[in-house]
């Protein structure tokens, strides 16, 4: 297992773009259409920075709404790892993204931490990671 990417809320998604671009050397890359705004900053081939709108209000974040809306680990026991969230009675939802070749669970800590946990395909579907204009 290791640390995947971390998705944090912002204020304004486009200062924080050209932030993480110029300031970590970041790239432009390809976010699957989830049907709300956000981007997806590139180390390489692997998306490790997303960015997306902060919660109005900010109830469980930071007063301004900004904050680390939750932590990925990337892991490879898909169905092991669902069969011991069932053996333990953990809710989990889950995601599907063929056009990425990953599968997601997301399992809440006992704090309330959201936690994802990805898991890529051996061989995945092909991607387009080409930077954006």
């Amino acid at each position: 297992m290791r640390l995947d990417h971390v998705t944090l809320r912002v204020r304004d998604l486009d200062a924080h773009r050209r932030f993480f671009k110029a300031v970590l050397d970041l790239r432009d890359g390809f976010r699957p259409a989830f049907g709300f705004p956000g981007c997806w900053l590139y180390a390489g081939s692997e998306p490790v920075v997303h960015l997306i709108p902060a919660r109005p209000g900010g109830a469980e974040a930071a007063p301004s709404g900004e904050g680390i809306d939750h932590v990925a680990f990337l892991r490879d026991d898909h169905d092991a790892f669902s069969e011991r969230l069932d053996h333990h009675g953990i809710p989990y939802g889950r995601m599907e993204l063929p056009e990425i070749g990953e599968r997601r669970l997301f399992i809440h800590a006992p704090g309330g931490a959201l936690i994802e946990v990805a898991f890529r395909e051996p061989t995945p579907t092909p991607r387009t990671q080409e930077a954006l204009p």
